[in-house]
């Protein structure tokens, strides 16, 4: 009998219907314990067990979501990111083994991008290039009113502008869209160094929002306030409450205050400091 919570939110909206109710109700399910993943993750890899499957999809919903945030720059619907990259999680957790000693997070994070990077090579070029009523009256009528292949002199620009009743900079932002190229997503590899480098897929992915790094720098934090609790333990009550109220108490203590209530002068407050500091420096330098 399984003991692994339920982690169904009360509602599950689908993206491309209602996208703040559904990021809303992913952020909803609770975060997996290793050891409740784990459970899950072998659950469904010996005995194919599909709730323990939709279970380990429904608790990394969320990080899909913030994966799919770092693509905003091709203007394409961000529900539509997500759902690709919600396919991209379910085959990672077809794929997933347990026995591999990595969370299913770093092991998803892959199969995520993937799909995402597929599905915006294969949309990105149907961006909308013109959205407002002056863009699409330039958009319909710029090729045709332009007296050459060449680019557009500023005369011209100011001549265009005057009979389409728009600005010169919305006609020469428009021309620059129009006489825009397909650039490839991925480096080629025949390409150089240089150009590899060039590829948007070096730039366009903001990795704020990489679950993978997320995990691991919340994973460093815990550690390091365990840590911290534990030197912290090892001082003399006096040392210890001198440290507390100086530096980690919201109303801070001063060094005159301290030494009133412990009838000493500040500045022998000011040493059992230092020297409670150095004490947890050197704690922590040993962990």
């Amino acid at each position: 009998m399984s003991n692994s919570r339920s982690l169904v939110p009360v509602t599950l909206s689908v993206p491309g219907v209602n996208l703040g109710a559904y990021i809303s109700s992913v952020n909803q399910v609770a975060i997996l314990s290793a050891d409740e993943e784990r459970e899950l993750a072998e659950r469904y890899f010996y005995e194919q067990d599909l709730e323990a499957a939709r279970q380990l999809v429904l608790a990394h919903l969320r990080f899909v979501v913030h994966i799919a945030r770092s693509y905003a720059g091709y203007g394409l619907q961000q529900a539509d990111l997500i759902q690709e990259g919600n396919v991209g999680l379910m085959k990672a957790v077809k794929r997933f083994d347990p026995n591999m000693g990595v969370r299913l997070v770093s092991f998803a994070v892959h199969w995520i991008k993937a799909e995402i990077h597929e599905f915006v090579i294969k949309n990105w070029r149907i961006v909308k290039v013109a959205t407002t009523k002056a863009q699409r009256k330039l958009f319909f009528n710029l090729r045709s009113l332009k007296k050459g292949s060449h680019g557009l002199t500023h005369v011209e620009a100011e001549s265009i502008a005057h009979d389409l009743k728009v600005t010169p900079a919305q006609v020469l932002e428009m021309e620059g869209r129009l006489s825009a190229f397909d650039a490839s997503f991925e480096a080629h590899l025949d390409d150089d160094e240089d150009k590899q480098h060039q590829a948007p897929a070096y730039y366009l992915e903001d990795n704020r929002y990489d679950p993978a790094r997320q995990l691991e720098e919340s994973d460093w934090e815990d550690n390091s306030t365990e840590l911290l609790m534990n030197a912290l333990n090892r001082l003399d009550d006096r040392s210890r409450d001198i440290l507390t109220r100086r530096w980690l108490a919201e109303d801070k203590a001063t060094l005159h205050e301290l030494a009133a209530e412990y009838s000493v002068s500040a500045e022998r407050i000011r040493q059992l400091e230092k020297n409670a500091m150095d004490k947890i420096k050197s704690a922590l330098m040993t962990a």
